[in-house]
């Protein structure tokens, strides 16, 4: 008599779903862990796409791929390399000057305290709440953006051979897969995407720069290029990028200057934020982004809690590769769409 140790298909189906639940979480942990070396990889990736463009249009001309990847590559180093450079001349010039910023904050509190008959120092006040001071987080901010420079080899090694394969990776991607010729062409649609909003965030980032350096210059405040470098790169970071990079040149106004120039530069800022961010960006991206205004919010809490502020910075391209992932099978395609800003 033969025993029947089949499983049912229903069992089957949820055995599945818990085997996939269970690598989803060992992968994301295993990505956390390893973030020291993903991080770079993952800005080599982007930049790769950023620029691919760029040697496409040169191979247009008859140019060498080696030669047009060694054209590209030069132009990255190019800017990185100036951006180091400025970024640690800066903030080794703010840096010094902290001591001297404390003391005159501590002093407005001071002289504001005593007017309501109150003694009290910015010290107690950050004591009482566990905080650290404003300008020093203003510095540990900056600190860590050097981090990202310190993988400098690895993220250019990286570019090289991303642009190198670039032509290779479809057909590869499909032998993993499985996809035929026959089904849609995620990798074009994949890199059209990205290619597509990084390259305009960055043109609105640039903006946004540029609007918080004169707004700074404006008022006289100090270090306004830093100011505009900062809202540049926050600006990468959707819904609270903009207002995290308004806080600390708003505290400086009031230090340095007084706390009618520290409203100005708060107005100033708050009126980049509604034009750029709540006007000119919505339409220029359309619905191209795909992705709905929770998700956004949920996946810059999720990556930012798996990669740190690395994460917050590629939250939105993180999340669409992982929408354009679940779409392309039809087991998943379900989960994508709950991921996307259209109606189900």
């Amino acid at each position: 008599m033969e025993i029947d140790i089949s499983i049912p298909t229903e069992n089957k189906s949820i055995m599945s779903s818990i085997l996939a639940i269970a690598a989803t979480i060992v992968i994301i942990f295993a990505a956390q862990a390893a973030s020291s070396i993903l991080v770079p990889f993952l800005f080599a990736v982007f930049l790769s796409i950023i620029f691919m463009p760029l040697v496409n249009w040169l191979s247009n001309y008859r140019v060498p791929l080696g030669f047009s990847v060694l054209i590209v590559v030069l132009l990255i180093i190019s800017i990185l390399t100036i951006t180091a450079i400025f970024i640690s001349a800066q903030i080794a010039g703010f840096t010094e000057r902290l001591p001297f910023y404390e003391d005159l904050l501590n002093q407005k509190v001071t002289d504001l305290a005593a007017n309501f008959g109150q003694e009290i120092t910015v010290t107690q006040i950050l004591n009482q709440f566990e905080l650290a001071s404003p300008m020093t987080l203003a510095a540990n901010l900056f600190n860590g953006m050097q981090g990202l420079f310190a993988n400098f080899v690895l993220i250019i090694l990286s570019v090289i051979f991303l642009l190198l394969e670039a032509s290779t990776f479809p057909a590869k991607i499909g032998l993993i897969t499985g996809w035929s010729s026959e089904d849609p062409d995620y990798f074009k649609r994949f890199t059209f995407s990205m290619q597509h909003y990084l390259s305009i965030k960055t043109v609105i980032s640039l903006v946004t720069g540029l609007l918080a350096t004169a707004i700074a210059f404006l008022v006289g405040l100090d270090y306004a290029l830093l100011w505009g470098l900062l809202a540049f790169l926050l600006n990468y970071i959707p819904n609270i990028g903009s207002l995290i990079a308004a806080i600390p040149p708003v505290i400086l106004a009031f230090i340095q200057l007084g706390i009618l120039e520290s409203g100005l530069v708060a107005l100033g800022y708050l009126a980049i934020n509604l034009l750029i961010g709540g006007i000119l960006e919505p339409r220029i991206m359309g619905r191209r982004l795909g992705l709905s205004t929770l998700v956004v919010f949920l996946s810059l809490v999720f990556w930012g809690w798996v990669f740190g502020a690395a994460g917050m910075l590629l939250s939105v391209p993180l999340t669409m590769i992982v929408k354009i992932a679940l779409e392309s099978s039809s087991s998943t395609s379900n989960l994508a769409k709950v991921l996307g800003d259209d109606s189900l």
